[in-house]
Formats: C-alpha cells, sequence, structure tokens
C-alpha cells in the first residue's frame, strides 16, 4: 500500500494504542454527552436503550455486544441508536476492571454453590497473558471455558446493576437537557418575530 504504516506494530504498541489513544480518552464521552439528548426519541426510550448497552458490555462475548444490546433494548422498549451508543462503556480502558469485577463477582457466587468449577488464580493469569500475547484463539475452547462462565455469571448482577444506575442517571440527563433546549427555543422565537424578552428575573 502506499500509504500504509512502514512497521507493523507489536502486541505492547498496540496495548497502548488501546488504552490511551492517540486523539484522547475524553473525546468519545463529550460525543456521547451531546448526542444522546438529540435523539428523536422519548426520555425513556433513550435511557433504557444506553443502559441496555452499558449493561451488556458487561459480559464476556465480546463481538457480540452490539446483539445483545439491542435485544435488551428491544425488550425494554429503548432507543436502538442509544443503545448502541450505550456499548461504549465497554472499551479497551474499562474491561481489564469490569472483566476482574465480573470474575470476582462469579467467584463469589460458586462459592454458595460449587467450588470445583472456579478455575484457581495462577491459570486464569496464565490464560491472561497468552491473549495478550497471541490472541484469543491461542487458548482451547475447553481451557477458556471455565473462566467465561465464571465472568458470566458474576456480569448478570453487575449488569442488572449498571442497567438500574445508567438508566436513572441518562434519564434524568436527557430531561435536563431537553427542557433546557425547549427553553432556549421558546427565547428565541418572540426574537425571530420582532419582540423582546424580558429578562428572567422581572416575570
Amino acid at each position: 500500500m502506499l500509504f500504509g504504516r512502514r512497521k507493523t506494530p507489536n502486541w505492547r504498541e498496540k496495548l497502548r494504542g488501546a488504552l490511551w489513544p492517540k486523539r484522547g480518552i475524553t473525546r468519545p464521552f463529550i460525543y456521547l454527552a451531546k448526542r444522546l439528548p438529540r435523539l428523536s426519541a422519548t426520555p425513556h426510550a433513550i435511557a433504557a436503550g444506553f443502559a441496555s448497552g452499558a449493561a451488556c458490555s458487561f459480559t464476556p462475548l465480546l463481538g457480540f455486544h452490539f446483539i445483545l444490546s439491542f435485544v435488551v433494548a428491544f425488550i425494554t422498549r429503548g432507543n436502538m441508536l442509544a443503545a448502541a451508543l450505550g456499548t461504549i462503556v465497554g472499551n479497551p480502558l474499562t474491561f481489564p476492571f469490569i472483566f476482574a469485577a465480573t470474575y470476582e463477582t462469579g467467584r463469589w457466587i460458586y462459592s454458595f454453590l460449587d467450588d470445583e468449577k472456579m478455575p484457581d488464580s495462577d491459570t486464569v493469569e496464565s490464560q491472561s497473558e497468552q491473549l495478550i500475547e497471541r490472541g484469543l484463539f491461542s487458548i482451547d475452547l475447553d481451557q477458556l471455558w471455565p473462566v467465561l462462565t465464571t465472568m458470566t455469571v458474576g456480569a448478570v448482577p453487575l449488569g442488572i446493576m449498571t442497567f438500574a444506575i445508567s438508566y436513572l442517571a441518562v434519564r434524568s440527563f436527557v430531561v435536563s437537557m431537553q427542557r433546557a433546549r425547549a427553553r432556549r427555543r421558546t427565547r428565541r422565537e418572540p426574537l425571530q418575530n420582532g419582540k423582546t424578552v424580558p429578562p428572567s428575573g422581572d416575570l
């Protein structure tokens, strides 16, 4: 390729770029805060959609978060675009913390059910190193399955909590932003008709 990279980045450079993008880590969240209130949907639909995407980001099923978020958004009557935006909660910066939390929660739940299903910490550590260095397909499914099932079990309660918190926060934010936009629109209409609007203290 004429304008291709001269040197293929190694796994360390890829990991560094994922954890700290050159364009900054706050840019997606700024876009999110501006985009959500502008969606043509009710506050409930926007909040339920975003909460669906955020909750599904806690599952270890990488590559299926969009599909899962659309299913949950359909059940909760959420907005599909908001669901897609909600999956930004799961990103290379947050996945290490999310996966650690889901795994430890799953281990805690399994401790009341069946201790034999929990892989030991040495196995988890070695598999994590292989995933970073060689990729997902470097580990046999038989070895990876106990870790995935433990994380999936832990993702259920954490996902429910994330849905509830995200829904309440986003709905409140969208309602306040839509009301502020309506007030600005009301103030602009008299100006467009050649009328003046008295200051808010004189009302």
